[in-house]
């Protein structure tokens, strides 16, 4: 699959937020409100201090090129926020809000765009390394996340969510 990996724009924000809100769905049962997500998707797009969005896209081309039939436009996403390390003295990147369209999995987006964020991320002075979560349960996630060359860590993730 041809695929043109680039950092997100405002423009984007209405697929993100779309694709955000499916995976939501897909892997949590989770129905996201649409004015909430859009508004945190502008809120990231608009300060890099937050974080970042990647997406993967499909050139336009008059004829179909993807097992989705599409003839361009995105699809996929990965988003990266920001974790300080006061113990390293730098930034771990938490890779979220990853989302493949579903007749274009299997064909090398993840792929394309994990070596796309890692190749920036070597590439910046301030991140020492690349993270992610991924739910217990999630076992295909988990297999397309090893072969990426990710291990797991001996951390668990907790929290007190106030919303």
């Amino acid at each position: 699959m041809n695929l043109l990996v680039r950092p997100a724009v405002l423009a984007d924000s209405d697929v993100i937020a779309e694709f955000n809100r499916l995976m939501a769905k897909e892997t949590e049962n989770k129905e996201l409100d649409p004015t909430t997500l859009h508004a945190g998707v502008l809120a990231m797009l608009g300060d890099p201090r937050k974080g970042r969005y990647f997406v993967a896209e499909i050139p336009p081309h008059p004829q179909p090129l993807s097992p989705a039939g599409a003839r361009g436009g995105i699809v996929g996403q990965l988003g990266v926020t920001l974790e300080w390390s006061d113990w390293r003295n730098g930034n771990f990147w938490w890779i979220q809000s990853v989302y493949v369209a579903a007749g274009a999995r299997r064909h090398g987006v993840f792929r394309a765009l994990y070596q796309h964020v890692l190749r920036e991320a070597r590439e910046a002075s301030d991140v020492i390394g690349v993270r992610l979560y991924v739910e217990h349960d999630n076992a295909v996630a988990q297999a397309t996340y090893r072969k990426m060359g990710m291990v797991m860590t001996g951390y668990q993730v907790m929290e007190e969510a106030f919303v």
